[in-house]
């Protein structure tokens, strides 16, 4: 089993060096998806490599029922599909707090969480990228009112790379 965890390691690593395509050094934007009930995410990206990249995200939700901030922080893995095209794997985790008004009074939390990340994107021959990606997110909290379970997250993201 050890042998075969080498191979594959050994052969993702060779296909990555072999298939580098540069990646922009930044990119800035937003993240469109539900992301737990915190709604849009601003989305940074800094490339740490020729085929990796840290992902910061922060969404935050001010409004009746509640309010709250959630921060995630990932690092991704790019390989090249076709042309502009890109996919990418993820892994890394984040933490968020919310406070409940009138209905949810009384309900606070702060949580962190762990979480994945794969997606596809292209990058056009202007500064912007469009992403689609898919996050589950494991969360542990005090409450169990969103932050206590598995969360399945879909986004669009559209950013600015400079």
């Amino acid at each position: 089993m050890r042998k075969l965890f080498l191979i594959a390691i050994g052969f993702i690593g060779f296909t990555t060096v072999s298939n580098a395509q540069e990646i922009s050094n930044n990119a800035i934007g937003l993240r469109l998806g539900d992301s737990n009930g915190y709604g849009a995410e601003i989305s940074y990206q800094h490339a740490l490599g020729s085929v990796n990249r840290l992902e910061i995200d922060l969404g935050w939700r001010n409004g009746n029922d509640y309010d709250g901030f959630k921060l995630t922080g990932l690092y991704q893995w790019m390989f090249p599909l076709d042309g502009n095209f890109n996919w990418y794997v993820g892994a890394g985790g984040g933490l968020g707090s919310f406070d409940g008004k009138k209905a949810l009074d009384g309900i606070n939390d702060t949580f962190f969480f762990a979480a994945g990340d794969i997606g596809i994107e292209y990058n056009f021959d202007i500064p912007l990228m469009l992403s689609l990606d898919f996050r589950p997110e494991l969360g542990f909290g005090n409450d169990n009112l969103n932050n206590d379970d598995l969360d399945f997250d879909i986004a669009l993201g559209i950013r600015y790379q400079f």
